[in-house]
């Protein structure tokens, strides 16, 4: 499976996610076996937001997540291409920011945010260059960046059964709990087509980030990459 199979234009990507919308935050609960919420908070604490700053949460969602980040005392503005999701998010949470946007035309000035993240969205971007060069630019000389993704087991023997996992286990439970299940076979492959640590890292070092690291979550199925705006 290459990346050029599963890219997809922004209406595309957008459409797939209005589909989902309803049932988005279950269903990814169900899916991670609750470990959404750690990766959440790993998210938030990893990017360091103080009170007083302004966070941007790009491919927010229904917005969950920028309620995390908001527990930090910044004020988190979430952003997404789908307007479905982010009905569904404002009915849910009408008290969270969320507006709707394109990740490579970002319509804020440049050097707008403190901070900025992205979690479980980068992928499903078809330009990876140019939406962290877009996330550079609204950020602040010297901000923060911090990308929840998934990514590669670390160990082999569990790499293998996660691997099985995605191909023969979540469109069975997609099929169960989704509102649109056929999608949740599109963002499978989308992980297992996924760079690795080290790829996602070199592509953020090339794009307007410096200092870029990593940190492992439950056991390497998810990465947090994080970095400084030069």
């Amino acid at each position: 499976m290459t990346r050029a199979n599963l890219d997809k234009e922004p209406h595309e990507v957008a459409a797939m996610f209005d589909g989902v919308a309803r049932r988005y935050d279950l269903t990814n609960t169900v899916i991670s076996g609750g470990r959404d919420r750690v990766w959440r908070k790993e998210t938030r604490l990893a990017l360091d937001s103080k009170p007083g700053e302004v966070v941007l949460d790009l491919g927010a969602g229904t917005g969950v997540s920028t309620l995390e980040l908001a527990r930090s005392g910044a004020y988190a503005v979430g952003a997404d291409i789908s307007v479905g999701m982010l009905q569904a998010g404002r009915a849910k949470r009408p008290d969270v920011p969320l507006l709707a946007a394109d990740a490579l035309h970002l319509p804020f000035a440049d050097a707008t945010f403190d901070a900025v993240t992205i979690s479980f969205a980068l992928r499903n971007i078809a330009d990876t260059t140019g939406a962290l060069a877009e996330m550079a630019r609204v950020t602040k000389p010297g901000g923060r960046l911090v990308i929840c993704e998934f990514s590669t087991p670390t160990w082999r023997p569990f790499r293998t059964v996660y691997q099985g996992y995605l191909v023969g286990a979540i469109p069975p439970i997609a099929k169960r709990v989704s509102s649109n299940p056929d999608a949740y076979v599109y963002l499978a492959e989308s992980i297992r087509a996924w760079p690795n640590q080290e790829g996602l890292a070199a592509k953020i070092a090339e794009n307007g980030w410096r200092k870029v690291a990593w940190r492992n979550l439950t056991g390497g199925v998810v990465a947090l990459h994080r970095g400084f705006r030069i």
